[in-house]
């Protein structure tokens, strides 16, 4: 999934940027209506005056459009104070963000070189960023859950299940789920987050994304979440592993996991729907809009604890050596 989704060259989002709108494969709440940066940037301007930061990261901003959005609904003050950086490890949307925003940005390639940038201190948000970080997908057996591979051995991709290991940490496994159900964890996402939380000191985060708690999210799902889209078309079963690099594959997200993996680091909000948190700022005619956002939860973190200035939780250096 990384290399169909991730990789430089050959890789869905190098490869298919166009395939992200009405033509293409999928499309983002922000190019169906500004509403969603409305409220964005509402929260954007109460969570910068409250946290008394300057600095405004958007973590895998995509085309842009959204960033560019969120700028121009910020009181004019703010605009003028805060210093705007975009997060992007993938060149080909990195140079599609410089073409939209021109120097209303500065661009990034790692989440620690834009907090070193502005000395750990940052307001954050994201919109469907981590459906984009590659899952890992386990079965239930008679026994005990067992991770599931792709066998390529005959010229096409057969699913198997490796031997008993030891899980990753998520609150799927301590559900009662039936013998059969198959589950996705986010690991990747997760050890993501580790390597970047400790560095970051004073602010809050909004993270965006369609999915739902633990307790909720394979209701009437033996078969797990995770889908294939091409041209607008929901690939399921085998067809997902078709067409690497050419088509999007995606995940619902398990909100209950995102909250208790930042547990060391932050305070959590409980995951709410990104409906409610649009509503204030909806048009009477973005109903069906809306009702698309149901499927959709917003969750919103901050530190709760600071570290000394320069050094990390362990007294170490604050801020590692990154690239970018």
């Amino acid at each position: 999934m990384a290399r169909a989704l991730h990789d430089p060259v050959s890789g869905y989002y190098a490869r298919n940027i166009r395939s992200i709108g009405a033509r293409g494969d999928f499309t983002t709440a922000p190019q169906l209506s500004e509403t969603p940066a409305k409220a964005i940037a509402a929260w954007v301007a109460r969570a910068l005056r409250e946290t008394k930061t300057r600095n405004l990261i958007e973590i895998g901003p995509g085309t842009g459009i959204l960033s560019r959005q969120v700028i121009r609904n910020l009181p004019l003050h703010l605009r003028l104070r805060t210093t705007f950086r975009l997060v992007e490890s993938s060149p080909t949307l990195a140079n599609r963000q410089k073409e939209l925003l021109g120097k209303k940005a500065r661009h990034h390639t790692t989440v620690l070189d834009a907090l070193e940038a502005c000395s750990g201190e940052a307001v954050i948000f994201s919109n469907e960023l981590v459906d984009a970080f590659p899952v890992r997908i386990f079965r239930k057996t008679e026994n005990s859950w067992r991770e599931v591979a792709l066998d390529h051995s005959r010229g096409h991709a057969a699913e198997t299940l490796l031997p008993p290991a030891r899980l990753p940490p998520s609150s799927v496994f301590s559900m009662d789920h039936a013998e059969g159900q198959t589950v996705e964890v986010h690991d990747s996402y997760r050890r993501w987050l580790e390597s970047w939380l400790p560095y970051w000191k004073k602010g809050k985060m909004l993270t965006i994304d369609y999915g739902e708690a633990a307790e909720k999210l394979y209701f009437r799902r033996p078969h797990g979440t995770l889908r294939a889209y091409l041209l607008h078309q929901r690939l399921e079963g085998y067809a997902i592993y078709g067409n690497p690099g050419l088509q999007d594959i995606t995940a619902d997200v398990n909100f209950t996991d995102l909250a208790e993996w930042a547990s060391p680091w932050l305070d959590s909000s409980a995951a709410l729907s990104f409906a409610e948190f649009l509503r204030p700022f909806a048009k009477p005619a973005e109903v069906p809009f809306l009702e698309s956002a149901e499927h959709f939860r917003i969750l919103v973190q901050q530190p709760h604890g600071s570290s000394p200035a320069g050094l990390d939780r362990n007294g170490k250096r604050a801020f590692p050596d990154v690239a970018g």
